[in-house]
């Protein structure tokens, strides 16, 4: 995140400087393939350069501050991953190693104190229990760094849709970290602890 910063590296980036091209890169390229990565995507590498060339040839088109830059970005991330899963699924190769998460998790909350405490090994089957909705949601609001309303903008869903999906997104991982301890969450009490706004 560039802070203040971020509209003389955009313009830096346009002139075509090498440094600023750097920057967004090294600001964009983990947080992309851990995003895809999350999905199960078997080329995330390929599909992160594939976004970064997109974000290169349409720089000129963008039009916003960072908090928009970085949603310009994850909505073309989300349809390069369709694409992809639909070429994938036309040509089928031979199963790859599932490979760990890498999750840049926002602010001191219960969900990043939950995940960091289950460890990197345990975050594909736990995210295995949300639906594909739930997953593109927590994904896009966690690895993403992504705000509701930016969720909501890159999956064009109405934003009660989107909140509804990451409360019961978290309502899965209450349920998978309470099996996990051996001990029962009581619904009311677990809501209070977590943030659901975006």
């Amino acid at each position: 995140m560039f802070g203040d910063g971020f509209d003389r590296v955009l313009a830096a980036a346009r002139g075509g400087d090498e440094a600023a091209w750097t920057r967004l890169y090294l600001d964009l390229a983990p947080v992309i393939t851990g995003y895809l990565r999350g999905h199960g995507c078997r080329t995330a590498e390929d599909v992160t350069s594939e976004t970064l060339l997109q974000v290169v040839r349409d720089l000129h088109r963008f039009d916003g501050g960072e908090s928009a830059f970085r949603s310009w970005v994850f909505t073309i991330a989300h349809h390069r991953m369709i694409d992809a899963t639909r070429h994938g699924q036309a040509r089928p190769s031979d199963p790859a190693e599932p490979e760990e998460l890498e999750a840049a998790l926002p602010g001191q909350d219960f969900e990043e104190a939950a995940i960091a405490e289950l460890g990197s090994s345990e975050l594909d089957p736990l995210l295995a229990g949300a639906t594909p909705d739930q997953r593109d949601v927590l994904l896009l609001r966690y690895v993403a760094d992504l705000t509701l309303h930016e969720v909501a903008e890159v999956l064009d869903k109405r934003y009660d849709a989107v909140k509804a999906l990451h409360r019961r997104g978290l309502d899965a991982l209450r349920a998978h970290i309470a099996a996990d301890t051996g001990r029962r969450v009581s619904p009311r009490r677990a809501r209070g602890t977590l943030t659901t706004s975006g």
